[in-house]
């Protein structure tokens, strides 16, 4: 209880074998500066990084392809809307500059209004027939806007087809990990859950473990790959709580909640799988802090039978209860053990 940082000469974090070594160290992508900062989450809930990026300006977001797919649906409608009229406004500007009689009709309206509403009817081909041009220019401009119109409308089609046609994945995690009994010793576990009626196969997940551990007078972090009972699953139809025993090889053999939490340690979680309705990879990221971590507690059933067949209760979905971890299992709950919510 109550132990500091890990040491080098902590047996608990020696190295798993010799073909390990450097496995621990590396950085995983986010570079010696991030992995040295204290104090700083590396992944977000959400699966977002947690770390500040100069973003690009709104107009270079909003004219890359990258944005206009990873832009939320109002935004995305909203740009649209935007470019519509700009667009028309120019051309409208661009009529009236022409002169009084570059279109003839209906006069009731102001010499804008009709040029605005003209250019309307061309860009969108709905043509009414009220509004006509009548010089050389007049017709010049508007074979340029049917053209530009026509081209608008296939891009702004792709992407928004583009939108729809992008696979994601949508993973519910629990609210918390856990630190649970497992088979005369304990482990740690949390659980997902698919957020769509889709399904997906072949899930596999990857969880690691990032903490600081004290070399000399250096404080450096460090990365373990955590064995799981079971990586992946050929189905996914319901919910999956993922298992890493804690057993003598784990990197977090007798460690208590104190010395978690002084260590700054975050499980960082990767799911991966196939989507069956388009065929194709999705993915999906979270991580666990040391303060996201219960311990001495299992996760509550949430399974009950309607008219014969299994469902979910997703009421219960965080739900956990008491449970007593076993001695010299491997963790160790605050106060001795003892079980909490």
């Amino acid at each position: 209880m109550g132990q500091p940082p890990s040491t080098p000469d902590d047996p608990s974090l020696s190295p798993l074998s010799s073909a390990a070594t450097g496995e621990e160290t590396r950085d995983l992508g986010f570079g010696s500066v991030v992995s040295s900062q204290p104090n700083l989450r590396l992944l977000n809930r959400d699966g977002s990084f947690n770390v500040r990026r100069k973003k690009p300006s709104p107009w270079q977001r909003l004219t890359s392809y990258h944005g206009l797919l990873t832009a939320s649906w109002p935004a995305f409608i909203a740009w649209l809307l935007a470019l519509y009229l700009v667009v028309n406004t120019l051309f409208a500007a661009a009529y009236v500059l022409l002169g009084p009689d570059t279109l003839q009709g209906d006069m009731r309206e102001n010499a804008f209004l009709r040029a605005f509403f003209f250019s309307v009817e061309t860009f969108s081909t709905i043509g009414y027939g009220n509004i006509a041009p009548h010089t050389v220019g007049a017709h010049v401009l508007l074979t340029l806007e049917s053209m530009i119109g026509l081209l608008s409308f296939a891009v702004v089609t792709g992407v928004v087809f583009a939108r729809f046609a992008r696979p994601t994945a949508h993973i519910i995690y629990s609210r918390y990990a856990v630190i649970a009994p497992y088979r005369g010793i304990t482990a740690f576990e949390f659980r997902i859950v698919n957020g769509r009626d889709n399904q997906i196969v072949d899930l596999s997940a990857s969880v690691i473990l990032t903490r600081f551990e004290t070399n000399g007078a250096q404080r450096q972090r460090r990365y373990y790959p955590l064995p799981l009972e079971r990586p992946s699953v050929a189905f996914f139809p319901l919910a999956w709580t993922v298992v890493h025993p804690v057993d003598p090889h784990s990197p977090i053999w007798g460690w208590d909640e104190p010395r978690m939490r002084a260590a700054g340690a975050e499980f960082l979680i990767l799911l991966r799988g196939t989507d069956e309705t388009f065929a194709q990879t999705v993915q999906s990221r979270s991580s666990y802090a040391a303060d996201e971590i219960r311990w001495g507690v299992r996760f509550a059933s949430i399974f009950r039978e309607e008219d014969g067949a299994l469902s979910l209760n997703m009421q219960r979905f965080d739900a956990v209860e008491p449970a007593q971890l076993p001695e010299g299992g491997g963790s160790t709950a605050p106060g001795g053990g003892s079980a909490r919510l």
